[in-house]
């Protein structure tokens, strides 16, 4: 029972992560219709460049706030650069440029870093809470993870659902060419949500950094398993990318835990292939209408 429990706890702060990069996702997803593949490599630059900032003795806390504000300028020059003359043109070339934007970063990131493994600093401790006297697979770490991804979520629903701005990002999503006609500049809004899916990025590097071999390719995993996230939440929801991710994090949490860590990969695989024949568009996507 204490290994379920454990394994749970596990599953519920990488979950938190997973959806973290679900959301980033979902972000560009809902406002330009592409899945950027390079978002794993963009929080992973953002997260050595905080490797660099706190080798050069800035504190952790002003590099936190750093390293998002540059996430945020990041996704907005990603697609302002890269994205935006694309428009318009076939759908198939913002793929192939998002796939060829993940190999130059994990090019440069090799060359100016190398390619060996190393050690990134957590906010707090990572060893287990003792509660009673049971020290649990819980740390003072994993309750920052919770907590931060929590308030993200929290800042973007707020930030859609009660706020003009978020409305008219809304809408230009939905219906672009309506929303010009109505004077609103869809132009900032979509470099707004990349902006945004940015931040949620670097976060997720942050979070996931002191946790595992920090390096070059580190992130390719996680994108992964924040890609299952999202199609199991719905491609369109940042709530589905919370569920989705909580999902995730438990069914890989579980497979690692008693089966073995190597085939965590597999159960995302076979979560994901699941997901997709039982409901396609996700748990809290509404299902396209049919004409009859």
């Amino acid at each position: 029972m204490s290994l379920f429990i454990n394994y749970t706890l596990n599953g519920i702060t990488e979950g938190m992560i997973f959806a973290s990069l679900a959301l980033a996702l979902v972000l560009i997803f809902r406002a330009t219709k592409i899945i950027n593949f390079a978002q794993g490599a963009m929080a992973m630059m953002t997260t050595f460049i905080a490797f660099s900032l706190l080798s050069h003795g800035l504190g952790y806390w002003w590099t936190f706030v750093l390293v998002l504000a540059i996430g945020f300028v990041f996704g907005a020059l990603v697609e302002r650069v890269l994205i935006r003359p694309l428009q318009g043109k076939s759908e198939l070339n913002p793929v192939i440029v998002t796939i060829g934007l993940l190999v130059v970063l994990e090019g440069i990131a090799g060359a100016i870093y190398g390619n060996a493994s190393r050690g990134f600093p957590a906010a707090f401790s990572q060893s287990g809470l003792v509660v009673g006297h049971t020290k649990i697979a819980f740390s003072h770490f994993d309750v920052f993870v919770v907590v931060a991804v929590l308030v993200l979520m929290g800042a973007n629903l707020v930030l859609f659902r009660a706020t003009s701005l978020g409305l008219r990002m809304r809408a230009s999503a939905f219906a672009g060419e309506i929303s010009r006609l109505l004077g609103v500049r869809v132009g900032i809004l979509l470099t707004l949500g990349w902006a945004l899916a940015g931040v949620a990025g670097a976060l997720a590097g942050m979070l996931v950094a002191p946790t595992s071999s920090f390096g070059p390719y580190f992130m390719d995993l996680i994108l992964i398993y924040g890609f299952t996230a999202a199609v199991i939440g719905g491609l369109e929801s940042p709530v589905g990318a919370l569920v989705g991710g909580l999902i995730t994090g438990l069914c890989t949490s579980y497979v690692g835990g008693y089966l073995g860590s190597g085939l965590q990969p597999l159960g995302a695989l076979v979560l994901l292939m699941v997901a997709l024949m039982a409901r396609p568009e996700g748990i809290f996507a509404r299902p396209p209408a049919r004409r009859v």
